[in-house]
């Protein structure tokens, strides 16, 4: 996966400069996802590399994020963990017997709630290219023609119709305090929730921030998404400080609950190392 960075990233020596559009472009990311198995998600995500008006989005999220905000990233290197992740979660629960609801409701195939996942993933955000403020909205109607260009040589009809809406049901989903209706947007909301490595907090960082969210995502290790024993996925969270819980305790707890998908998923938090007087040593949700 892409290294996270390039576009987020302040000019090198803390030097205040305008880039141009040509510039923000020049590092362009490409979305890698494990596609191989599923040719209309494949076809899809080069559509989506192609696409400069998506990676046009992403970068204007970044500049309202990142440099207007001071906020971690939520540019395409942010997107394309989350798809990862998402794609991830999703085919773990199809393995232990979860049925994606496409699936239960249209008797459409895994394939067709890889791509609803994944697309909503890499467009959950764009509407911070507005604001931050009500994003989850505003990406509703940015991403819907989007999404109909990126679906229309793969799907026609009222499956293309349903897909759009299935897609633009997660990403509303994926605010606080949503409602998932579908298995589809429990996974985006949770994945969205596990991009918290310590990669987010370097940019809060170098801007001064050392606010329980820079601190805590500091801490944050590593996360694997791994098959469950008790359920049927286990989240297993590595930190180096026990300042990591707030982001599993606070932000991943309020992204499961209402995501549909609590009784499938177990989180475990380990504390490793031993740079610190040691309060947790295992923290489970």
């Amino acid at each position: 996966m892409t290294p996270r960075g390039s576009d987020a990233d302040p000019p090198s020596g803390g030097e205040e400069r305008t880039r141009s559009i040509e510039e923000r472009f020049a590092n362009r990311v490409q979305v890698r996802l494990p596609a191989r198995h599923n040719p209309k998600l494949a076809a899809i995500v080069e559509r989506v590399n192609e696409s400069d008006e998506l990676y046009a989005l992403w970068i204007v999220t970044n500049v309202n994020a990142v440099e207007r905000l001071a906020m971690s990233d939520h540019g395409p290197v942010h997107v394309q963990i989350v798809a990862n992740s998402a794609l991830r979660l999703l085919r773990l629960l199809v393995d232990a017997g979860v049925v994606p609801s496409v699936v239960a409701d249209y008797d459409l195939k895994q394939a067709d709630a890889e791509v609803v996942v994944c697309l909503a993933a890499l467009l959950h955000d764009v509407g911070i290219s507005i604001h931050r403020d009500g994003h989850e909205a505003f990406s509703l109607f940015i991403g819907r023609p989007i999404l109909r260009e990126l679906l229309s040589l793969s799907y026609d009809g009222p499956t293309l119709e349903i897909l759009v809406s299935e897609i633009l049901h997660a990403i509303i989903a994926h605010r606080s305090g949503g409602r998932c209706l579908t298995v589809e947007a429990g996974v985006l909301r949770i994945a969205d929730a596990l991009d918290m490595a310590q990669g987010r907090s370097r940019i809060p960082f170098r801007a001064g921030s050392v606010s329980i969210h820079a601190v805590s995502a500091a801490a944050i290790e590593a996360v694997n998404i791994e098959p469950g024993e008790e359920r049927a996925v286990t989240i297993r969270v590595n930190m180096t400080n026990s300042a990591g819980v707030f982001q599993v305790d606070q932000l991943l707890r309020e992204k499961l609950r209402g995501s549909g998908l609590e009784e499938h998923l177990q989180v475990e938090a380990h504390i490793e190392g031993e740079t610190e007087k040691r309060l947790v040593e295992r923290f489970r949700l």
